[in-house]
C-alpha cells in the first residue's frame, strides 16, 4: 500500500536523523513530498589536505552519488529554510544519494582572503576533497552557472571522478572576446558586476536572476539573507567578478563525461549562445532548452527540469573509461648542459643530476603532480592543474640555483594521452617549444594558461605570438613576473 510504504520510509527517516529517499523505485511523488518538513540534514566538513575546510551534506543513503554544486548566492545551511527549494532538493535525493556542497569562500565552507583569492583549481580541488571524504569514487555532478565553471575543470582534470555532467545555465566564459561574441561586452560588464555588488543582500538580484518569484515577500527574505551569509557585498562581488572573468574554453574537448546542458530560453544572466557553445564543443553534450526566465533552476516550472535530470542521471551510461585528460605539461631543461658538463667532468656531472633529480621530484611531488621521466638534462611533468605547475616550475628554478644550476621551463594546459606511464599529443609538443623560447632562469607560458589562473596573484609579461615547430597557428607566449608565493 502507498501509504505503508510512506509511513515505513518516515520511520527510516527518523531513524537515521536526514532526509533519505524511499527505496522502493514504486514511490509515487507523493511520498518524498511527505519528507519536506523531514529534519534537515546535517552539514560536515571535507578537508583538502592542511588547507581548506569545505563545507557539505548527506541527504539520502541509496542510489548513485549526485554532487550538487550550488552558485555562491545559496549557502547549503540555508536551502532549506525556502521549503520550494527544499522539495526540489528532496526530489533530487529520491533517485541518488544527494551530495551538497558549499564552494570553497562560500557558505559555511572556508573563506579566503578577498585580496589573495587562488586559481580556479582551488575550487576544484575542493570538490574532489568533498568526493572523498563522503567516500565517491566516481559520480554524478549537477552544477549551475557560476559553480559550472569548477565542475568543468573537474571533468577535465580527474575523468574518473565523474560519471556524468548536468550544467544548468553554463557558460565557459562570461567576458566578450574576439573569437567569442556570446559574452558580454567590458564596459557593460563592469557596470553590471557592480550593480550586482550594489544589490547584494537587498533582494534586488530576484528580479534579474529569479523573475517569477519578484512577487513573493518571503522568497525575497529568504534569498537576501543567503546572499548576506555568503560572505557579505563586497567580498561577494570580488568572487563574482573572479568566475566572470574566468575562461575554461581550453577545458571543453577534454570532458569525456556524458553532459546535459539546460537552460531557459529568457535567462537574461546566462543568454543565449553560452549553452550553445559549449554543445558543440563539450564532445558527448546535449543541450535541452525550457520557455521561461528564470536564472535558477528552482524557480518558475522546475517539476520538467528535474524530470530532465532524473532521466539523464539514472538512466545515462557512464563516462567511458579514457587515458585522455586535461593536464598542464612542465618542460625543464638546464641551461649551458653540455659546457656544465665539461667543466665538471663525468662524475661530478652525474652527482650534480643526480641533486637535481631529486630536487625536481621532490617539488613536482609537493604540487600534486607527476614527473613523468626525466631527460638527461631536464625533466617532463604533468599537473592537474596550472597554478600548481607555475609555482613549481619557479620553486624548482630557485632551488637549482643553489646547485650552481640555471634552468628554464615551459608550460602548456591542454588534453594529453597518457599511455604507459607517459604522455602523448599536442599539449606535449606545444610545452616543448614554448620552453625552447625560453632564456636561463625565465618559466614561460602558454596563452590557454592565464585565464585559468584568475585570482591568484600569478603575474605575466607578455612575449608576443610564435609560430611554434610542427604546431598550427601563432601562439601568446608569456612569461611568469611573480608566481605569487
Amino acid at each position: 500500500m502507498p501509504g505503508a510504504t510512506a509511513t515505513a520510509a518516515t520511520r527510516r527517516l527518523n531513524r537515521r536523523g536526514f532526509g533519505s529517499r524511499p527505496t522502493a523505485r514504486t514511490v509515487a511523488h507523493s511520498a518524498w513530498h511527505a519528507f519536506d518538513m523531514a529534519v534537515v540534514p546535517q552539514t560536515a566538513y571535507a578537508r583538502d589536505g592542511d588547507a581548506h575546510h569545505l563545507a557539505y551534506q548527506i541527504v539520502a543513503d541509496g542510489g548513485s552519488d549526485l554532487l550538487f554544486v550550488p552558485t555562491g548566492t545559496f549557502p547549503i545551511d540555508l536551502l532549506w529554510d525556502e521549503p520550494t527549494v527544499a522539495r526540489h532538493l528532496r526530489r533530487l535525493a529520491s533517485f541518488s544519494r544527494l551530495i551538497i556542497t558549499d564552494l570553497l569562500g562560500l557558505g559555511s565552507s572556508d573563506a579566503v582572503p578577498i585580496h589573495d583569492r587562488p586559481a580556479m583549481q582551488a575550487w576544484t580541488d575542493g570538490l574532489v576533497a568533498v568526493l572523498d571524504a563522503v567516500g565517491s569514487e566516481c559520480a554524478s555532478i549537477f552544477a549551475t552557472s557560476e559553480s559550472a565553471l569548477p565542475a568543468m575543470l573537474l571533468a577535465a582534470t580527474h575523468p574518473q571522478r565523474v560519471r556524468s555532467l548536468v550544467l544548468w545555465s553554463p557558460y565557459a566564459r562570461f567576458l566578450r572576446a574576439d573569437d567569442y561574441p556570446y559574452g558580454m561586452p567590458e564596459p557593460t560588464f563592469s557596470r553590471y558586476v557592480d550593480a550586482f555588488g550594489e544589490n547584494i543582500g537587498t533582494g534586488a538580484v530576484v528580479d534579474a536572476l529569479a523573475p517569477s518569484w519578484a512577487g513573493d515577500a518571503g522568497k525575497r527574505r529568504w534569498w537576501a539573507r543567503g546572499e548576506r551569509l555568503a560572505g557579505g557585498p563586497g567580498y561577494f562581488k570580488a568572487i563574482f567578478d573572479l568566475y566572470l572573468r574566468t575562461d575554461v574554453r581550453p577545458a571543453l574537448d577534454s570532458i569525456q563525461a556524458p553532459t546535459l546542458l539546460l537552460r531557459r530560453r529568457g535567462d537574461r544572466h546566462v543568454t543565449d549562445g553560452h549553452a550553445r557553445y559549449l554543445a558543440d564543443r563539450i564532445p558527448r553534450a546535449r543541450l535541452v532548452e525550457f520557455d521561461g526566465n528564470d536564472n535558477v533552476w528552482f524557480a518558475g516550472e522546475s517539476d520538467r527540469v528535474l524530470d530532465e535530470i532524473e532521466s539523464f542521471v539514472t538512466g545515462s551510461r557512464a563516462a567511458t573509461p579514457t587515458n585522455r585528460v586535461l593536464s598542464t605539461v612542465l618542460f625543464t631543461d638546464i641551461v649551458g648542459s653540455t659546457e656544465r658538463a665539461e667543466a665538471l667532468g663525468d662524475a661530478a656531472w652525474t652527482a650534480a643530476l643526480d641533486v637535481h633529480n631529486e630536487v625536481v621530484a621532490r617539488h613536482v611531488g609537493s604540487a600534486r603532480g607527476d614527473v613523468i621521466k626525466f631527460t638527461g638534462d631536464g625533466a617532463l611533468a604533468t599537473f592537474d592543474g596550472p597554478a600548481r605547475a607555475i609555482t613549481c616550475a619557479c620553486a624548482i628554478r630557485d632551488a637549482v640555483q643553489d646547485l650552481g644550476l640555471d634552468i628554464r621551463a615551459g608550460l602548456h594546459t591542454g588534453e594529453v594521452e597518457m599511455i604507459d606511464r607517459d604522455v602523448h599529443g599536442i599539449a606535449v609538443h606545444i610545452a616543448a617549444r614554448i620552453m625552447a623560447l625560453a632564456g636561463p632562469g625565465e618559466v614561460l607560458v602558454s596563452g590557454a594558461i592565464p585565464p585559468l589562473v584568475l585570482g591568484s596573484r600569478i603575474a605575466f609579461d607578455d612575449r608576443g605570438s610564435h609560430e611554434l615547430k610542427g604546431v598550427r597557428d601563432r601562439w601568446p607566449v608569456l612569461a611568469v613576473r611573480d608566481a605569487g608565493t
